[in-house]
């Protein structure tokens, strides 16, 4: 067991297929799968609660604050998210557009019309879809599917064979890819690709069917290692034990403080605007 976590946290550093790379380990890196799905629903609830910018802004800087605190590439996620904030702008920039006008008008160009309330509702837009936004992505980012399944399947006692299996397929995902550009270069090389489109498509449906023997041949091999383990069987024991530490305490106290603190804050600054009325 000893000898497995670091060769697993080693994997789950250095594994490419993430959407941010984690370089070093942290206490949150190293928090239980549920407890950051936890703290990622938590911080949600805070910037789902109301359209402000006072709550979303509280939750915001928290989670951007706490990034160093995440393990990853920081620079990565920079040129990796770029989308985000672009995403976040365009929602500014038609709720600026489509709000109720209220207020003095600030901008008048004929169809487009923005007045202080149409902008303070697109800042709050801006604001609270990164705040819903950064959280889910860094926390998702440290979470290795491998522990995710353990977590899954012995506190939520999911069904295993269903877990491990779309775990398998979802793992198996970037194999098939690579295996189709291996399958289109040796067709290239054999000079079989190109040529007319009744050729090509016919090159194609070779291809896939290729394809289609090579997974269904994988899947059968796949299938036998899962019934050689008992999966799906009573008094299966696991290799892999899920855990909960102090550290996943702390960092749901956390969260819920941030949650708290930020409806406080909209409360007392007179921002609060539910979206349902109450």
């Amino acid at each position: 067991m000893s000898e497995a976590a670091p060769a697993r946290e080693r994997v789950a550093i250095e594994d490419p297929g993430q959407l941010i790379p984690v370089v070093r380990s942290t206490a949150l890196v190293r928090c239980n799968p549920l407890t950051k799905i936890a703290v990622a629903l938590i911080l949600m609830v805070g910037a789902l609660l109301s359209i402000d910018i006072v709550s979303a802004g509280v939750v915001l800087g928290f989670s951007l604050l706490a990034l160093p605190l995440s393990g990853l590439d920081l620079w990565a996620a920079l040129k990796r998210l770029w989308f985000l904030p672009l995403g976040a702008l365009l929602a500014a920039w038609g709720t600026a557009i489509l709000a109720e006008k209220t207020g003095a008008v600030v901008v008048d160009l004929g169809p487009i019309l923005m007045t202080t309330g149409s902008l303070e509702s697109a800042a709050a837009i801006f604001v609270r879809a990164l705040a819903l936004a950064v959280p889910l992505v860094v926390l998702a980012s440290t979470i290795d599917p491998r522990d995710l399944s353990d977590a899954l399947v012995q506190h939520l006692r999911l069904p295993e064979t269903v877990v491990v299996s779309v775990l398998a397929a979802s793992r198996l995902l970037g194999l098939l890819v690579t295996e189709w550009q291996t399958l289109a270069m040796a067709r290239r090389a054999r000079g079989l690709a190109g040529g007319s489109v009744l050729r090509r498509t016919g090159s194609l449906f070779a291809g896939i069917f290729v394809l289609l023997v090579q997974s269904i041949r994988r899947g059968t091999r796949l299938a036998m290692a899962m019934e050689g383990r008992a999966f799906g069987r009573r008094g299966r024991t696991w290799r892999r034990r899920s855990r909960f530490g102090i550290a996943d305490a702390v960092v749901v106290l956390t969260a819920l403080a941030v949650t708290v603190a930020a409806i406080a804050s909209a409360h007392l600054l007179g921002t609060w605007n539910p979206i349902i009325p109450g």
